[in-house]
């Protein structure tokens, strides 16, 4: 069983085993992977994705370097077929997520990344990208691979972004202020390329062409304590706060530190209730990216935690 999958790893990570890149590249630094699926062919044209982006239910986007509302306009789907007439020969490119959710042969792509867990996978994104297009120099906050189905695009490589790096004004994408490329690659088709969260990147279309993103899930720790509290709501947590040992000294507007490791007790207590925390993180991270189109979309996460199984947010045993 270990040659087999050992032989499945090597086919997407090249000359780079599973083992090797988890240890030294998994949320570390980016991996250029040539030809890591080098006879891959899109189940999907630029038409069908064209068409994708005019169906109400499907997230799209098309982002232009010079748009009509200014520099690194977007605009989101769902869009008319008119749209495309009026766009120009160059600088633009169409976003759409969970491609895999709406093609069944676009899925089938997600088995060769069973090196990491299932529940951990966000969606695939497809771009369409003409001559010169991009969506400018920018970082994300979760892991990506980039993977060249069709053309060749250049990517740039910058440095480790964060909360202080500068971003352009006047656009609701990230644009990184005066990006600095320390390393450029240009991906055929067949190349990947994996980038670790934080990491600033500049991906330009050289002719037309499709890049697959295959993301992963990365809530903030806000999302998850919004959710932890939902949670506890939902199951009839009723736990509230109580004050410490009060002494005559306390009573001022002051907070005494005491009320501060008190707060920090009962919720570090609430964390560590392992039974509470499990059950919680697995329906959380099973969740559906589009609950309202389950049915549609026939999504399905899986899970378990110590032989509880979990699906599509919730356990079923």
């Amino acid at each position: 069983m270990g040659n087999s999958i050992d032989k499945e790893f090597l086919s997407i990570l090249g000359d780079t085993s599973a083992a090797e890149f988890l240890q030294h590249y998994w949320q570390k630094q980016p991996l250029l992977i040539r030809d890591a699926l080098p006879d891959y062919e899109s189940p999907v044209s630029a038409d069908e994705l064209a068409g994708l982006s005019l169906e109400p239910e499907v997230e799209s986007r098309i982002v232009e370097e010079n748009g009509r509302d200014g520099p690194w306009s977007v605009r989101h789907g769902p869009f008319e077929e008119d749209d495309y007439q009026t766009m120009p020969e160059q600088d633009w490119t169409l976003l759409v997520q969970g491609a895999d959710l709406w093609v069944p042969e676009v899925k089938e792509l997600l088995q060769r990344f069973d090196f990491l867990p299932a529940w951990r996978l966000d969606d695939i994104m497809i771009s369409y990208a003409c001559d010169g297009g991009s969506v400018g120099p920018h970082f994300d906050q979760y892991d990506v691979f980039l993977l060249q189905v069709e053309g060749q695009r250049c990517w740039q490589i910058g440095e480790e972004c964060g909360t202080s790096t500068p971003l352009r004004e006047g656009t609701e994408l990230r644009i990184i202020e005066g990006f600095k490329p320390v390393q450029e690659w240009v991906l055929n088709p067949g190349d990947m390329l994996y980038l670790p969260p934080g990491v600033g990147h500049w991906g330009v279309a050289e002719g037309e062409c499709l890049t697959f993103s295959i993301g992963f899930r990365s809530p903030t720790l806000a999302d998850m304590l919004g959710d932890l509290a939902v949670e506890m709501i939902t199951q009839g947590n009723t736990q509230h706060y109580r004050d410490p040992e009060l002494t005559v000294d306390m009573a001022s507007r002051e907070i005494h530190p005491a009320f501060i490791d008190q707060a920090k007790k009962q919720l570090f207590d609430l964390l560590n209730d392992d039974e509470l925390i499990e059950d919680w993180f697995a329906r959380f991270m099973t969740a559906p990216k589009y609950p309202e189109l389950e049915e549609q979309t026939e999504e399905q996460r899986h899970a378990s935690v110590r032989g509880r199984r979990y699906f599509n947010g919730d356990a079923v045993d």
